[in-house]
């Protein structure tokens, strides 16, 4: 399934109401990961309160130690402060890189904004070396404009 044919997806799991906001995010972890062949780990990180960290929020995939990462520490982190989007092609030439585990070869991170704060992020990680293109990108941009929606309820 390409990324144009996920969109539909990720707005009806949006859609169920019934569902808690967690239960929806995990949802789009889980078809996001199923259904992207380089998608081998899709986690949202949170701002962690007043903290100057993110806390792990829904995610599928592996478990992860890194359920509390500092801003300014690994690409999420750095994120967390640049508020721009970060394509890692590959970990291994990352000086600031959390080794999540030994298989990911590199990490695609999209900060989430509602009402214009950088409120969290959307993580993919890839046991490919530079998968991600620009349309990944785009994609998971559209995904957390989506997740915003709701989040701003």
């Amino acid at each position: 399934m390409n990324l144009e044919e996920l969109k539909p997806k990720v707005t009806n799991i949006l859609a169920q109401e019934q569902l808690s906001v967690e239960h929806r995010l995990e949802e789009i972890c889980n078809v996001l990961r199923d259904n992207i062949s380089y998608y081998n780990w899709v986690g949202f990180y949170f701002k962690n309160g007043d903290k100057n960290e993110l806390k792990l929020s829904s995610y599928a995939g592996e478990p992860t130690d890194h359920t509390i990462i500092p801003f300014g520490k690994g690409i999420c982190g750095q994120v967390a402060e640049s508020n721009n989007n970060f394509v890692v092609p590959d970990v291994n030439a990352q000086d600031n890189y959390i080794a999540c585990s030994i298989t990911v070869k590199a990490e695609i991170v999209v900060p989430l904004f509602v009402n214009g704060e950088n409120i969290g992020q959307i993580d993919i990680d890839s046991n490919t070396i530079d998968p991600f293109t620009d349309k990944d990108e785009r994609f998971l941009e559209f995904v957390n404009a989506e997740v915003a929606k709701v989040l701003e309820k």
